[in-house]
């Protein structure tokens, strides 16, 4: 099974950093935003186990921002603020968080009320019948469990590697290329070699298909990039 991925929003960098320390050392998969805006585009790109969201933000406050990805995304949303006042609390409440931790906290705690969250979440799903999941030949993948099926058969991929997947799997009638993905997955300042997505896609390949595909899903368009193909 694939980590929890958790994306932090905050704007400054020193909180953003030790959030990922404490996060990472707890074992999950970390995301950062910078500001709102870019928060909501990563929501909207990726599934998100949790989300941790700093309320003063220059572009877009936390309450802004929690208003607007519960538009289109059940990710619970823990709101960490230096603000502790009880209406401050009750408004991101109201306005569609799961939790609210004011600063200075303890990283036990922390990282124990996001496990919790994640937990009720799942939890909620599966009473309602909720669980998204996508049903393809031979494959079933669970966005939010972030966990990938073939014939039964668990696949362990890396964070990329299952982000791919599922960006492919998710819009399968269109070619994404490398400079696509990477914007995508890895954000706008990735130095990186854009070389590495070929790495993924090849490992996703032999992977699935070790665990008996008898297709490979993701088809090579020649001279642009990649596509879902079914079989």
């Amino acid at each position: 099974m694939s980590q929890d991925q958790v994306l932090i929003v905050d704007d400054e960098w020193n909180m953003r950093n030790l959030l990922r320390i404490y996060l990472m050392q707890a074992g999950f998969g970390v995301r950062e935003a910078a500001s709102g805006r870019e928060a909501l585009d990563l929501l909207r790109a990726n599934a998100f186990d949790a989300v941790i969201l700093d309320i003063m933000m220059p572009d877009m406050d936390g309450w802004q921002v929690c208003g607007e990805l519960r538009a289109f995304s059940a990710a619970p949303v823990l709101m960490l603020s230096a603000r502790s006042d009880t209406k401050d609390i009750v408004k991101g409440l109201k306005i569609g968080a799961d939790d609210y931790l004011p600063k200075p906290f303890q990283p036990e705690e922390l990282t124990e009320r996001i496990r919790a969250l994640i937990r009720r979440s799942r939890q909620s799903r599966i009473q309602a019948g909720h669980v998204r999941k996508l049903e393809l030949p031979g494959m079933t993948i669970y966005p939010e469990g972030r966990e990938v099926l073939v014939h039964d058969t668990p696949v362990d991929l890396t964070q990329k590697e299952f982000d791919i997947l599922l960006l492919l799997a998710e819009n399968e009638h269109r070619v994404y290329s490398r400079d696509m993905l990477i914007e995508s997955l890895w954000g706008n300042d990735y130095a990186g070699d854009y070389r590495v997505v070929d790495t993924h896609v090849k490992n996703i390949r032999e992977k699935v298909q070790r665990a008996g595909l008898s297709y490979t899903p993701i088809q090579t368009v020649w001279g642009i990039g990649y596509r879902w193909q079914r079989e």
